[in-house]
């Protein structure tokens, strides 16, 4: 028996090195018939819910096209609070996966901004690039309070441009959770935005109308800034000249001053019907601010810009009211006694609403916007019109109230405390996009044969088409420097920046609606993706703090101990054997 065994036992011995080395080869055939194929196929894998790290088909197309290197310097980087720290990692997953589908040329770089040399100086530089600052207040080891300035932003370089990207989406009316998530839900489309910007080879031409008294191109500095990043903005009257309209791809109607005769009326009508966008950004009351600032009162009435009946058609009416809402800007005033020094303090002025989307709104052109910031705003109701559909887009807060024409202005309202008895009359539709095939004002008021309408190219409908009708002039206007003839940024408050060191989301507002309109919804689609808040409940887990930590501490060492037992049992027993 003993000598049988040690002859068995060399070729058992052979036999399983062969075994052994048969496996090698072929897991090492395998290995390589697999990275062979992976060469060839490209898949990659999202098990999140939402699929928060798939991008979208617009940004997987766009990855694809990008031609040469495109390098991210990303400004997040250095000692950041927990918060940014996660905005930096979101960023940095999002830059791997525009990279894969890219095959490798989009490259990147963190950068500690405070080690780039003298703080002011390069301060000064990024802001001059287009980046814009978070001031944060910590606690220091005193215990008092320190400021710390980030720049959650990135520049992108590529195609021998270099263009801004700031990642911090911030809301006045949102925590700083929700502030977060929604920046993290925008990088996807910020990215998509400035390789949107750099590709545009022709740019539409927009046209702010003049000639009825409109604001000049410094008060209009800030929209037409933005704008120019995608169209080319021009100032254009219209002159009664039929083919005035012809190159323009859209329209902006901002503040007219005097009545729009009707022969301006049809030109705008007839590049409605041929497909021309519009954005009506119209005061329908008329206040005399002269007169509010020499006496502390005037009365606004009613303003008539012959407009009435083309919106009507359309699918809205503009209502002869004003509205005031506790949620307002402010205004500075003097509140020292006569005699006195002067003493400024700022006072809520609500007659300047600061509005916001309907709740649970998810349309691209107001997704995550920050509150807008109207003047002497009034309500719009939506007229049945066929085929039309409304999106209401802004919407006062639920605590507001309307003054119907004449309404009287005073500075005495800053004086006393509002009643929220009164402002019940909460969500106030101020702007609203309109969808569809429009039927034209002038339909059946042209008296003309129909030989002659044929010859001008009369047409009674639309191609489909989309608008946006906002009931205030001033939410495209920016703040002018008195003296230095320098426009301040559009949605900029010089009086409660210092307060909330917030800008207003107007600008924003106005690119969005002007993207939608001209078709660029493609990429606001992105806009549209959201990714769940899922947030611990702080006094749950306060409560089972103690409980959890056991149970993390407690039942990995477990698992590892039974193992440990198991796996000495079976060895036990197949040895004994």
């Amino acid at each position: 028996m003993v000598e049988q065994s040690a002859n068995t036992n060399p070729k058992q011995t052979r036999r399983n090195k062969q075994r052994d080395l048969t496996r090698l080869a072929l897991s090492i055939v395998l290995i390589v018939l697999c990275n062979y194929v992976g060469s060839f196929l490209f898949k990659r894998f999202d098990l999140t819910s939402e699929k928060r790290y798939t991008l979208s088909p617009e940004s997987k197309e766009i990855a694809r096209n990008i031609k040469t290197l495109a390098f991210f310097k990303v400004y997040l980087n250095g000692k950041l609070p927990a918060g940014f720290i996660r905005l930096r990692d979101e960023m940095k997953e999002m830059l791997d996966e525009f990279n894969a589908y890219s095959g490798g040329k989009v490259q990147y770089e963190f950068i500690d901004p405070t080690t780039l040399g003298e703080k002011k100086a390069v301060f000064r530089q990024l802001y001059e690039n287009g980046l814009s600052p978070f001031n944060l207040q910590v606690k220091d080891n005193s215990g008092g309070n320190s400021e710390q300035i980030i720049w959650p932003g990135a520049m992108l370089s590529y195609a021998g441009r270099d263009i801004p990207i700031n990642v911090l989406q911030t809301q006045i009316d949102a925590d700083p959770e929700t502030q977060l998530n929604n920046s993290i839900e925008a990088l996807e489309y910020n990215i998509d935005n400035a390789f949107h910007k750099i590709d545009l080879k022709i740019r539409p031409i927009v046209a702010f109308i003049q000639g009825h008294g409109e604001p000049d191109s410094l008060h209009l500095a800030g929209a037409i800034n933005a704008l120019s990043e995608y169209y080319d903005v021009r100032l254009l009257p219209i002159n009664h000249l039929l083919k005035g309209l012809d190159l323009c791809k859209a329209i902006i109607i901002a503040k007219p001053l005097k009545a729009i005769d009707d022969k301006d009326c049809y030109i705008i009508d007839q590049f409605i019907m041929r497909g021309g966008k519009v954005m009506w950004l119209i005061d329908p009351m008329y206040a005399p601010m002269d007169s509010l600032s020499r006496n502390g009162v005037t009365i606004s009435f009613k303003n008539d810009l012959n407009i009435d009946d083309m919106l009507f058609r359309y699918g809205v009416r503009l209502n002869s009211n004003l509205v005031l809402d506790m949620q307002s800007s402010a205004i500075p005033l003097n509140s020292a006694f006569p005699g006195q020094s002067p003493k400024i303090e700022l006072y809520p002025w609500l007659y300047e609403p600061l509005v916001s989307p309907p709740i649970n709104s998810n349309n691209p052109i107001v997704k995550n916007l920050n509150l807008v910031e109207f003047k002497y705003a009034s309500t719009i109701d939506t007229i049945q019109q066929q085929g039309i559909k409304k999106t209401i887009l802004l919407t006062t807060s639920k605590a507001s109230r309307l003054l119907n024409a004449p309404a009287r202005i005073s500075f005495d309202l800053v004086r006393m405390k509002p009643d929220p008895q009164q402002y019940d009359q909460g969500f106030q539709p101020l702007a609203v996009l309109l969808e569809g095939s429009f039927v034209s004002a002038f339909k059946d008021r042209v008296n003309l044969s129909p030989d002659t309408l044929k010859l001008l190219g009369f047409k009674d409908h639309s191609v489909p088409n989309a608008m946006i009708v906002v009931s205030d002039g001033d939410v495209v206007i920016n703040e002018v420097e008195q003296g230095k003839n320098e426009a301040y940024p559009l949605g900029y408050d010089r009086y409660t920046y210092k307060v909330t060191q917030q800008i207003y989301g107007n600008k924003d507002f106005i690119v969005n609606g002007m993207n939608y309109l001209c078709g660029d919804s493609a990429l606001l689609n992105v806009r549209t993706k959201q990714l769940k808040l899922r947030l611990l409940d702080r006094e749950k887990a306060h409560k089972y703090k103690t409980q959890w930590q056991v149970i993390n501490m407690a039942v990995p060492i477990g698992i590892i101990i039974l193992l440990g037992i198991v796996l000495a049992y079976i060895r036990k027993r197949k040895y004994a054997s």
